[in-house]
C-alpha cells in the first residue's frame, strides 16, 4: 500500500523531532499503522537549515501554502504555533481536504469550536495529542479509555516551567525571581515566560481536557487563570509545615451547577502522587465514576516526546484515513451534535478550601477578631499555624504570620470575608490567598 504522505508546516524542536522520530522508528511505525508513513515536504522560513536536517530526499520550501496545495500531501502537521498565520493555514488545510495534526494548544483553545466544526463538515481529522502535557497521551485515555465513564473531575500539573520553578522555590527556599531567572538560564523559562508563569499556557491546556472530557465546547475566555508570580517563598515554607505542597493545577471539575474550569496555585497534600511530580515534568490525575482515579505522568515537552504524541496522531490518521468519516473517534469525544451546553461557572461560585495568610500586629486579640469575621460569613477553620514575631520579622518585632486553613467555602463568600479582614487596623500587609484541593477520590 502507497506510503501516507505527511506536509510539515515548520522544522524547530518539534518538528525535527518529528522528522527524527519517524526516521528511526520506520520499521515499527510501519507494522503499527499497516502502511508507511513519509514527510515529503517542509514549510520553512530558513530553507537551508531546514534541508540539513532532513535530508536531499525532502522538498523544501518557504512558502507553508505550497505543502497544502500539494494534491501528493494527505496530512499536514502545523508546528507554527500562535493564533494569527497558524489558524488560516489548518482552516485552509481542511478545505484543502487534508487531515492536520497541531500541537498548537492555544489555537484550538481559543478557536477550536471553528476548527472542529470546519473539519466535520469536510470529513476530515484533526488530530492534537501533542497540545497537551506532551508525550502524555491524555488526549487518548480522554477520549478512548475513558470513554466508558462520567468524568468526575481532572487536576494537572501541565506546564513544566512553573513546576520546575515551584519545586526549585520549594528546595532552596528562594523566592519567584531568583528561581526564573535559573530556569531561563538553563533554558526551562523562555525569555518571555508570560503565557507560563502567568497560567496562559496551562489555561489553554485545561479548556482542551475540559471539552473532551464534558463534551462541551472550547471556551478558554470562559476559564479561571491565576499564574505563580506572587507566591512568596514563606508561602511555600508554610505550606510543607502544613503537610502541603504548592504546584500550580489545570483543574476542571464537573458540579451541580455546571463546569469549574481554572487554573491557580493550589496546596496539595504531600501524601499524594500529583504534590511529588517534580522538576519540569507533568502529570494529570482523572477522575471517573467507574474506574476511579487514574494518574498520567511524564515529560510534557521537549523535541522527542511531543514528536512522540504527534507521531501518535500520524498513526492514527493513517490507520483511519479510509474509514466512514461519521464512525471516527470525535474531535471532542463526544458527537459534534451531542455536545452540551453546561454552563462554566465564574470563579465566584467555584466551592474549595483555602490557605489564607495575614501579616498581623502582635497583640492580644487578633486572632479572635480573624476568627470572628470569619464565623460570621458562615466559613469554618480547618486549622490554624502562628508563628513566633521573632521568626517572622526577627527581634523584637511586633508583627508576626497567622496561617488559616478553611473547610469548602464558596469563593464569592470567602471574597467578602477577606474584604472586611483586609479593612482591620490590625492587618498590616495583603491578605494572601491560595486554593487548597485535597484531590480525594
Amino acid at each position: 500500500m502507497k506510503a501516507i504522505q505527511v506536509g510539515l508546516l515548520g522544522i524547530g524542536t518539534v518538528g525535527s523531532g518529528t522528522f527524527n522520530v519517524l526516521q528511526r522508528n520506520q520499521e515499527e511505525i510501519q507494522r503499527r499503522a499497516g502502511r508507511g508513513i513519509e514527510i515529503t515536504m517542509v514549510a520553512d522560513l530558513d530553507v537551508a537549515r531546514a534541508q540539513s536536517i532532513v535530508g536531499p530526499g525532502v522538498k523544501v520550501v518557504n512558502d507553508a501554502r505550497a505543502v497544502i496545495a500539494n494534491p501528493e500531501i494527505d496530512i499536514v502537521v502545523e508546528l507554527i504555533g500562535g493564533y494569527g498565520i497558524a489558524k488560516q493555514l489548518v482552516l485552509e488545510a481542511i478545505a484543502a481536504g487534508k487531515h492536520v495534526v497541531t500541537a498548537n494548544k492555544a489555537l484550538l483553545a481559543v478557536h477550536g469550536t471553528e476548527i472542529f466544526a470546519a473539519a466535520s463538515a469536510k470529513g476530515v481529522m484533526v488530530a492534537f495529542e501533542a497540545a497537551v502535557a506532551g508525550g502524555i497521551p491524555i488526549i487518548k485515555a480522554l477520549r478512548e479509555g475513558l470513554t466508558a465513564n462520567r468524568i468526575q473531575w481532572i487536576a494537572g500539573i501541565i506546564n513544566g516551567t512553573t513546576n520546575f520553578i515551584l519545586s526549585e522555590m520549594r528546595d532552596k527556599g528562594l523566592d519567584f525571581d531568583v528561581v526564573l531567572k535559573e530556569a531561563q538560564r538553563l533554558g526551562y523559562a523562555e525569555a518571555d515566560p508570560t503565557f507560563d508563569i502567568e497560567g496562559v499556557d496551562a489555561g489553554h491546556k485545561a479548556t482542551i481536557l475540559s471539552a473532551i472530557a464534558y463534551g462541551i465546547p472550547v471556551q478558554f475566555d470562559k476559564a479561571y487563570v491565576e499564574g505563580i508570580t506572587k507566591l512568596g517563598a514563606a508561602d511555600i515554607k508554610y505550606a510543607e509545615q502544613l503537610g502541603y505542597r504548592i504546584k500550580l493545577l489545570g483543574i476542571t471539575k464537573r458540579t451541580a451547577k455546571g463546569i469549574e474550569l481554572r487554573v491557580h496555585p493550589s496546596l496539595v497534600p504531600a501524601k499524594r502522587l500529583l504534590a511529588n511530580v517534580e522538576g519540569a515534568m507533568n502529570a494529570v490525575v482523572v477522575n471517573g465514576d467507574a474506574v476511579g482515579t487514574t494518574l498520567y505522568y511524564g515529560k510534557g515537552a521537549g523535541s522527542e516526546p511531543t514528536a512522540s504524541a504527534v507521531v501518535a496522531d500520524l498513526v492514527d490518521i493513517a490507520r483511519l484515513h479510509t474509514a466512514d468519516p461519521l464512525h471516527r473517534v470525535p474531535h471532542l469525544a463526544f458527537q459534534p451534535n451531542a455536545l452540551s451546553n453546561l454552563p462554566v461557572l465564574p470563579i465566584e461560585e467555584v466551592v474549595t478550601s483555602y490557605y489564607l495568610r495575614l501579616r498581623v500586629a502582635d497583640q492580644a486579640g487578633v486572632l479572635a477578631q480573624v476568627t470572628g469575621i470569619l464565623a460570621g460569613a458562615g466559613i469554618s477553620i480547618d486549622a490554624v499555624l502562628q508563628r513566633e514575631a521573632d521568626e517572622v520579622g526577627g527581634e523584637g518585632s511586633q508583627q508576626t504570620d497567622v496561617i488559616i486553613l478553611t473547610h469548602d467555602a464558596r469563593e464569592g463568600t470567602l471574597n467578602g470575608a477577606m474584604a472586611q479582614l483586609q479593612a482591620l487596623p490590625t492587618v498590616l500587609a495583603p491578605i494572601v490567598r491560595i486554593r487548597k484541593e485535597e484531590l480525594a477520590g
